[in-house]
């Protein structure tokens, strides 16, 4: 791969990989070494989180498909060698989180793809891409437990904050899910839930009591986009910028 071909994204934005028994069987010890070392990257990489963890689910019997677009991956971090996440000094601490859910994006299970990330003051500290353990019915209950998810984690890291007597406001959680939001704030809808886990319902106590205020974002705002889904070039590159990968060249 050394010498393979520069790629704008890690995978066409219509590419939908399943299980593909027609394709031709590929070396399964040799798909399952490149993921281990793309997994690595993707630590430090959330523009290539989406892509890895979806190839990932094919160690088993991989095919000559999911090891095109495992090339594809390697051919744009060819082409961008000098991305690296940027950390601003900043005088405030505002923790702020993106989430969504690709909703039965699975080809296989047809189960749902979350993605969110957390920032605080605009820097980039934690991120998520998850495949669901089971299947949801509707796109709501997947973005309320998403939700529920990352207040959790939110309240950590404010726990983490408040330690160094640095936390300040609210947090603030967007979603581009408006039955979510209403059925987070409405008192009156929440008997229509009874069927989601209780675990998942603390985060309306913490909406009510103001320690969160989940907000609505527009699907072209949304940040959390490039962890659920492949993007068009344009939007790969807006999208990483926004979450403060540069070139350390610029």
């Amino acid at each position: 791969m050394s010498d393979a071909k520069e790629m704008k994204t890690f995978m066409h934005p219509t590419t939908h990989l399943g299980l593909h028994e027609e394709s031709t069987k590929v070396d399964e010890t040799q798909y399952r070494a490149m993921i281990d070392s793309l997994l690595y990257l993707a630590r430090s990489g959330p523009n290539i989180m989406f892509s890895v963890c979806l190839c990932a689910r094919f160690q088993k019997e991989p095919r000559e498909v999911h090891l095109t677009v495992v090339k594809c991956i390697f051919g744009y971090l060819i082409g961008t060698p000098n991305l690296s996440l940027l950390f601003k000094r900043r005088e405030s601490f505002k923790l702020m989180s993106y989430c969504e859910v690709d909703h039965a994006g699975d080809k296989v299970e047809r189960k749902s793809t979350s993605g969110s990330c957390h920032l605080i003051e605009g820097n980039l500290v934690t991120w998520i891409c998850k495949k669901y353990g089971s299947t949801t019915l509707f796109t709501t209950k997947a973005e309320y437990m998403l939700a529920a998810s990352c207040c959790n984690q939110l309240l950590w890291i404010k726990d983490q904050l408040e330690g160094y007597n640095i936390y300040e406001s609210k947090i603030l959680i967007y979603c581009d899910n408006r039955a979510n939001i209403s059925l987070l704030k409405n008192q009156t809808l929440h008997s229509r839930v009874k069927h989601i886990e209780i675990k998942h319902h603390f985060i309306r106590d913490h909406i009510q009591n103001g320690t969160v205020n989940l907000q609505f974002v527009t699907t072209n705002d949304q940040l959390a986009n490039i962890f659920t889904k492949p993007l068009t070039e344009e939007r790969l590159i807006l999208l990483r910028s926004q979450l403060g990968m540069i070139s350390v060249n610029d």
